[in-house]
C-alpha cells in the first residue's frame, strides 16, 4: 500500500527523521567516547601504581556492560530511522507493515521511525514477537 502523505508531510518527515538520526548518531560516539574507549585505570579514576579493588573492577565492568547495552538500543534505533527514510523513498511510509492500514499521525509525530499501527504493535508485543 502507498503512503496517504502528502509530499509536504514526506519532505517534514524526512528532516525530522535526518535530525533524529544525526541525534542518536551522536549519542552513540559520546557514550563510546566517554566510556568504552577508557582503561581500567581511566574509569576507577585511580593514578596511582597501587591496584584497583575487585569491586571497583566489577562496578566499572557493570557500568561498561550498561553502556554497551545502550549503544546497542541506539543502534537499533538508527537501524529503525535508516528503514524509514527507506520507507519515505519507496512511498510507503506511513503505512503499517503488518496489516497496511494508516499508522495515525499523532504516533507518527511521536515515533516517526515506527512501522506498525498501535494495534499489531500490541498484538505483536502480546506474542512476543519484537
Amino acid at each position: 500500500m502507498k503512503t496517504h502523505l502528502a509530499a509536504k508531510e514526506l519532505k517534514e518527515y524526512k528532516e525530522k527523521l535526518i535530525n533524529l538520526k544525526e541525534e542518536v548518531m551522536a549519542k552513540i560516539r559520546e557514550i563510546s567516547e566517554d566510556t568504552l574507549m577508557k582503561s581500567q585505570k581511566d574509569i576507577s579514576g585511580d593514578m596511582s601504581g597501587y591496584g584497583i579493588h575487585i569491586a571497583d573492577v566489577a562496578s566499572d565492568n557493570y557500568e561498561r556492560d550498561f553502556s554497551l547495552g545502550l549503544v546497542s538500543d541506539e543502534r537499533k534505533v538508527l537501524l529503525e530511522i535508516e528503514e524509514a527514510l527507506k520507507r519515505i523513498e519507496a512511498k510507503d511510509y506511513g503505512v503499517c507493515q503488518l496489516c497496511e492500514k494508516v499508522i495515525a499521525a499523532v504516533r507518527l509525530k511521536s515515533i516517526p521511525y515506527v512501522k506498525y499501527c498501535k494495534k499489531c504493535q500490541e498484538k505483536m508485543e502480546k506474542e512476543n514477537k519484537l
